[in-house]
């Protein structure tokens, strides 16, 4: 029998509970189409929701000496390590964000558990989908879910600490079930004109964001025209594919993949791994491929005409060395398979 999300993540509860309700969350992985890095300067950016990745989230009131339960940590939540500090920050945020519904409750009064499909530092949004989870989780647990607006201000204040200055991106699309035109911190659904599909490939190597998005900021200082004609280069490709994206052109959107990797990497953000499958998925038939998220590892994107194309692509990012590779829809992007 398929477990409920409760029932699954509650397992890990092992105390006695004091106090009722109980609360779940849930949220899921996103990947970037076009904009990555490019956005941070305030470029727009078309990201998707990744439905095929999941992270679940349940939380329970208890009476003191509350426990935070991930696959990073297992313990007490008032002294997780910093490893853990985002998710730590979504539950002190949503319990400020419950003003006097949780008013006097700390960490010691509440219990989380994280279960997580999403593989972490992948560039897939997957800090971004856990505080998601957690937010909603925790605010449940207390009786008063959490409007839009202060679901995103938790998860933009977990980003701030696993990402330093977080667009905002990630926070938009990991409770999205469509395609996200995400501009000046504005994002609204994107409609596409065709049923094109996608494929996700694993490097197996962790993507190094802070470091890649520190790399581009210093570049930036030392060449910042030649940086900020890249920056506007990605800008233009990615407000054209809104366009084609609309009118169904996925050959024109392919291209414009296959373009942004060649900016991205020499922004330096690119890396013999991404490199590697970006240039198998054109291969093997892609219309276009790409390094999607912080890079310099993580993962890469690739568009195929329908979804039979796409698991062929999959499939040949795996012979050729990727750990994992998931297929999604483009339209609507709510469907999804493993390959």
């Amino acid at each position: 029998m398929t477990q409920t999300l409760w029932q699954r993540v509650r397992s890990g509860f092992t105390r006695p509970v004091t106090f009722q309700p109980r609360g779940i969350g849930s949220a899921h992985a996103k990947a970037i189409l076009l904009g990555e890095h490019s956005v941070v300067y305030g470029a727009p950016a078309i990201a998707l929701p990744v439905p095929a990745l999941t992270v679940g989230a349940a939380a329970q009131r208890v009476a003191g000496s509350g426990r935070l339960s991930t696959a990073l940590y297992d313990g007490p939540a008032a002294t997780a390590p910093a490893a853990v500090g985002s998710t730590v920050a979504a539950v002190r945020a949503t319990l400020a964000a419950l003003g006097d519904t949780a008013a006097g409750a700390g960490l010691d009064d509440v219990d989380v558990r994280v279960d997580s499909a999403i593989p972490a530092g992948r560039g897939l949004g997957s800090s971004a989908a856990v505080a998601a989870a957690v937010a909603d989780a925790v605010a449940n647990a207390f009786g008063r879910p959490l409007d839009a607006a202060q679901r995103h201000h938790v998860i933009m204040e977990s980003e701030r600490i696993a990402h330093g200055t977080p667009s905002g991106l990630d926070a938009r699309t990991v409770v999205s079930s469509r395609p996200v035109w995400f501009h000046e911190r504005l994002a609204e659904d994107l409609p596409v004109g065709a049923p094109g599909a996608l494929v996700l490939a694993d490097t197996g190597s962790a993507a190094a964001t802070l470091d890649a998005v520190a790399g581009v900021r210093t570049l930036r200082q030392r060449t910042p025209g030649s940086v900020d004609a890249t920056i506007d280069a990605l800008a233009r490709l990615t407000a054209a594919a809104r366009t084609d994206l609309a009118f169904g052109d996925l050959a024109a959107v392919g291209a414009a993949m296959d373009q942004a990797h060649a900016l991205l990497s020499t922004l330096g953000v690119s890396s013999p791994a991404l490199d590697h499958l970006v240039a198998h998925a054109r291969r093997a038939g892609a219309l276009g491929a790409k390094l999607t998220g912080g890079g310099r590892g993580g993962c890469v994107i690739a568009l195929a005409d329908d979804a039979d194309a796409a698991r062929r692509i999959a499939l040949s990012l795996r012979d050729a060395g990727a750990p994992a590779a998931w297929t999604l829809d483009l339209v609507p992007a709510v469907e999804a398979v493993a390959a």
